[in-house]
């Protein structure tokens, strides 16, 4: 049987108290700990049982209402499977094919993700020996590896796909994650209840001296579920990762992501990911310059809709001198949806001619919608170039107008804008990312 949830401790999560019983239920309804990830799971277990759950009295998380991912575990909310179908974009079967040069694994954190399937030139697993030296290295280098959503993933997910990256990789990387009544195993029999609803994924990359890698990650939710995810890489000195993340729910459905990324001096990190419908969302990228001398893109677009809540806390740190930063992050407000942005940026004494660029762009279009936006510089050094800024606004007047002028209707004057609104990130995502027409996914187009 799944554990309920209780007034009580209901009450006690809305006034920020402890909330151990909670836990201790979710953690007493989880199958034992097995597979390659024993040990960690237990670590993770161990993690949670000592900690409260995220309260609106933790600053990182006094915009971020918790009561949608509660819902998915107590009891109340219709078991996996008894929503979505066939149809539902989140469907196994509804997944669009690979584009050409596409490598496409499925990611469940439960299963053999390479049965029947071989890796392109350039990519590797790591080895028995090698991995679990390597794991948890990036999240403690980047300062997340007590995040709660972090344990969560480490208390449940029981493999990790760890890859070695050697050398320019020609196919994109695809990884695909669906979560809820769309997972392939979601109605076998005797599946545990907390199983059902909870699709934790772990990746770890190692990019060796100038490689290169393209990678796309999809994360699919749908009815009541939480897709988890736990993305750690280290790149090595004048590598180069594109990375996407898409992430689609429906529903219920919610999503905790985090992105840990280690960068030597001349690698280059380019990160875009657009998140929709997810009751709520909470996406972390944590990335540290370990000498500085790196390149970091970071690049973003949130929708929040009806009483979806949608969150985005990044963090990138300078540990040396001429290190660059272009960050852009969009949201989307509404209905009565809330979005949110902390983007905190460090540059101590010794990231010297560190140059940053931050920006949050943010469209409101209800009177019941609501941004957060908070960028922020922490700056010490003293020969730098930095720069941040945010705007929140609805659809310009005067745009439309000229739209209108010409014959074109208000939706579709409106329609216009916010793809253009849109386009200047998703424009960046992997080539393969086409193929799940993010922008129609987005704005709901038919």
């Amino acid at each position: 049987m799944m554990a309920s949830l209780s007034d009580t401790d209901a009450a006690a999560l809305a006034q920020g108290v402890a909330t151990a019983p909670w836990t201790q239920r979710f953690l007493d309804a989880l199958d034992a700990p097995a597979g390659e990830l024993e040990a960690v799971q237990w670590r993770g277990r161990e993690a949670l049982a000592r900690q409260p759950l995220p309260s609106r009295r933790d600053e990182d998380w006094r915009f971020t209402d918790l009561a949608p991912l509660l819902a998915v575990f107590d009891g109340t909310a219709p078991t996996a499977g008894s929503s979505g179908g066939t149809d539902s974009p989140a469907a196994a079967s509804a997944l669009p094919p690979p584009a050409p040069d596409t490598v496409r694994l499925l990611l469940d954190g439960r299963s053999d993700t390479l049965a029947g399937q071989s890796l392109p030139a350039g990519l590797s697993l790591l080895g028995e020996g090698e991995w679990p030296l390597a794991l948890g290295h990036t999240l403690a280098a980047t300062g997340c590896q007590a995040h709660w959503p972090v344990e969560l993933n480490q208390a449940t997910a029981s493999r990790c796909l760890a890859l070695r990256v050697s050398g320019t990789v020609a196919s994109t990387l695809e990884l695909v994650s669906v979560a809820g009544a769309n997972r392939p195993d979601a109605a076998e029999p005797g599946t545990n209840p907390i199983g059902q609803r909870l699709t934790p994924v772990r990746v770890l990359l190692l990019l060796e001296e100038k490689a290169s890698l393209n990678v796309l990650q999809v994360q699919l939710g749908d009815g009541p579920c939480l897709s988890s995810l736990v993305c750690e890489a280290r790149l090595g000195r004048g590598s180069t990762l594109r990375h996407g993340l898409l992430a689609f729910g429906t529903g219920e459905a919610c999503f905790l992501g985090h992105l840990a990324v280690e960068q030597e001096i001349e690698s280059r990190l380019e990160s875009v990911w657009a998140s929709r419908g997810w009751a709520l969302a909470r996406f972390e990228p944590r990335v540290s310059q370990a000498e500085g001398g790196a390149f970091t893109s970071l690049k973003a677009l949130q929708l929040a809709e009806e009483h979806q809540r949608v969150d985005t806390h990044s963090r990138v740190v300078f540990e040396g001198p001429d290190g660059q930063l272009e960050q852009l992050h969009k949201a989307i407000a509404d209905g009565h949806g809330r979005s949110v942005f902390n983007g905190a940026v460090k540059v101590p004494r010794l990231a010297q001619r560190t140059n940053a660029a931050q920006l949050s762009r943010n469209l409101l279009l209800s009177n019941q919608a609501r941004i957060d936006t908070k960028p922020e510089l922490e700056i010490v050094a003293d020969d730098v170039r930095c720069a941040h800024g945010a705007t929140v606004s609805r659809l310009q007047l005067n745009e439309l107008f000229y739209l209108q002028s010409r014959g074109i209707s208000a939706a579709v004057a409106a329609g216009l804008l916010k793809r253009g609104f849109c386009q200047e990130v998703l424009r960046d995502l992997p080539p393969a990312a086409a193929g799940w027409e993010p922008l129609k996914r987005l704005l709901a187009e038919a």
